[in-house]
């Protein structure tokens, strides 16, 4: 299983687009709000993404949630979970759809935790990331007994690698 992830793009269309179409052997593509776009644009495509804080269309949900290889991905910007304070009430609510994946954005830092066997993944932002300089989206993989988080900037660089073991 193979997902890529963004967040955060605000009306970067040009740097979204090309990170999707450089990640084609995903899938899944996941986007977790603010891209600041009417939902139309996403008619026709496979992309599961929610709502965020800047994003005015009350055609995306708040919330998405499917089935991907015995694996649920659920998918939120989080703001309303106070993501940039604490990943507890994001924890909660996982734990209440049985998620084993969430992503979320909200933040702009990127970063990978496993928490009560849930792996919570923030790819960063693909327009102004927080915390470091590199623009970010990240490429989730399930291997045997670990989790692979994979950090790019959006020139497709490897800034780091989050390998968390589950058993």
């Amino acid at each position: 299983m193979k997902l890529l992830v963004l967040s955060d793009t605000h009306r970067d269309t040009e740097t979204m687009e090309q990170v999707i179409q450089h990640c084609q052997d995903v899938d899944a593509v996941i986007h977790c709000g603010d891209s600041e776009l009417d939902a139309a644009y996403f008619e026709g495509t496979s992309i599961h993404i929610v709502r965020g804080n800047c994003d005015f269309d009350e055609l995306f949900e708040d919330e998405a949630l499917f089935d991907l290889a015995n694996n649920k991905v659920f998918v939120v910007h989080g703001h309303k979970h106070n993501v940039k304070s604490t990943l507890m009430p994001l924890n909660y609510r996982a734990q209440e759809v049985q998620a084993s994946i969430v992503c979320f954005g909200h933040s702009h830092l990127l970063g990978a935790e496993l928490q009560n066997g849930i792996l919570f993944v923030n790819p960063g932002s693909l327009h102004k990331p927080r915390g470091r300089k590199e623009k970010s989206y990240a490429i989730i993989q399930k291997l045997e007994n670990a989790w692979s988080v994979l950090f790019y900037t959006d020139e497709h660089k490897l800034l780091e690698q989050v390998n968390l073991n589950f058993i």
